[in-house]
């Protein structure tokens, strides 16, 4: 099975612990026109500061931290820079549609944030490269029959895709989060703080089985699906649901939460629960290339130019 980042409402399958964010499933329409509408205003903003930001100002948060940008690079472990000059094109493959991350531009051109990622990689190691869209599911094939040199896809790393590709170190996760409503947002989230206190999760999923194991004294609540979810949260049938931050992240900031809720606390990254991260996928055995990418994204992120591009595709970050 290809397992791809960000699940809104599949069970997890076998493994209970296996993260059910990572399944393969599509966006329900509604969500992706939302987030495409959503990645088209960040869009404009970064060209249109002047006008565009004022008409886009996030509304004052009550969360701790809103603009949280994630970090993966330690900079005391510096990657080494490998022979760039061997590099010739890079042609990285990416997915058709899935928003914010990939999906066709205006101009009928790839965009999205891996998009705009694989072209700063492209011009920090100074190489020409090609982006390619595909659907999610020929993206494998595609690289291991030649096709295409990288896959840039929000493709989660897990030890039965490593079997088959060599991956990038981490250049995002997909964190869990709780969010409540905002007259009850709590800086810090432990189990000793939700003794008693009402918990909604998407049945099956990674998410309801961290909640089982780690809050054992609150009430766990389960739910069919993330519309079921984020309702029983609007009409205080709970006290906090917990879920994919990112999908959460473009809730709150939508029309659709009515204004009525935020993050509490900070984010869960067990990879037991929630998975290894993101990478960039490439072929078995292309050192090369791997190890340009982690350079090349070390040196995004020393530059700030990786922080620039997140805060561009998320004004509620889900860290």
């Amino acid at each position: 099975m290809v397992y791809k980042a960000i699940q809104f409402h599949n069970k997890t399958p076998a493994m209970p612990h296996q993260p059910a964010l990572l399944q393969s499933a599509r966006l329900p329409k509604s969500v992706r026109s939302l987030l495409t509408g959503l990645t088209i205003a960040a869009a404009l903003a970064a060209m249109l500061p002047g006008e565009a930001s004022a008409q886009t100002a996030p509304r004052p948060a009550v969360e701790a931290a809103p603009q949280a940008v994630p970090g993966f690079w330690d900079p005391r472990r510096r990657p080494d820079r490998p022979d760039l000059s061997r590099l010739t094109v890079i042609r990285f493959l990416t997915e058709t549609d899935y928003p914010p991350f990939n999906f066709t531009g205006p101009d009928g051109n790839p965009a999205g944030f891996n998009v705009d990622l694989a072209r700063a990689l492209c011009d920090e190691i100074k190489v020409t490269c090609t982006i390619q869209m595909r659907r999610f599911e020929t993206l494998i094939d595609a690289i291991t029959s030649n096709r295409g040199d990288a896959i840039i896809a929000s493709m989660a790393v897990t030890p039965q895709l490593r079997a088959r590709i060599d991956f990038t170190d981490p250049y995002y996760r997909a964190p869990a989060r709780f969010v409540s409503r905002r007259d009850a947002v709590m800086p810090e989230v432990r189990p000793e703080y939700l003794e008693g206190k009402k918990i909604g999760a998407i049945a099956g999923t990674s998410h309801e089985a961290y909640l089982k194991a780690m809050f054992t004294d609150a009430e766990i609540k389960s739910y069919p699906n993330d519309e079921a979810l984020r309702l029983a949260l609007r009409r205080s049938e709970v006290d906090f649901i917990f879920g994919d931050a990112i999908a959460l992240a473009f809730w709150i900031n939508g029309t659709d939460s009515g204004e009525c809720c935020a993050f509490s606390g900070g984010p869960f990254v067990e990879s037991r629960y929630f998975g290894e991260g993101i990478g960039i996928a490439v072929r078995k055995g292309n050192d090369l290339l791997r190890q340009s990418l982690n350079w090349a994204l070390f040196r995004l992120w020393e530059k700030g130019r990786y922080t620039d591009l997140w805060l561009r595709y998320f004004s509620i970050s889900p860290f």
